[in-house]
């Protein structure tokens, strides 16, 4: 592969942390993609509307590997709160590609979006 898949940088405009009837946490989730031959060390900055941002969570993706992310298994520096809306900005240190899917209750329904990266050569 000639050029890394992905940016450096990505947003997403939209999530939720919700509690689910099983008490399993949220339906939305973050897909990473590392396509590099290096680790990616990534860092997720969480805004809201209310109050001071959140973050920021660092995470290691292995290198040619993806990696689903809850948001509520984000924990440090603070756990996200449940039943609040936000938004999301990602960066990495290797180019990553992010994908945001939401799946409604019991697996019935899906969405899913391509996160908005910044200009990055492609």
């Amino acid at each position: 592969m000639s050029k890394p898949a992905g940016c450096k940088r990505w947003s997403v405009a939209e999530g939720h942390v919700a509690k689910r009837a099983d008490g399993d946490g949220t339906n939305d989730v973050l897909w990473l993609l590392n396509a590099s031959a290096h680790e990616a060390h990534v860092e997720i900055m969480v805004y809201f509307e209310h109050r001071v941002p959140a973050g920021p969570y660092r995470l290691t993706l292995l290198p040619e590997r993806s990696r689903r992310i809850r948001w509520h298994e984000l924990e440090g520096p603070e756990p996200l709160p449940i039943g609040t809306d936000f938004a999301t900005v990602i960066e990495s240190d290797v180019p990553i590609v992010v994908q945001y899917t939401r799946v409604g209750a019991g697996g019935a329904g899906a969405m899913t979006t391509i996160a908005h990266w910044e200009r990055c050569g492609m």
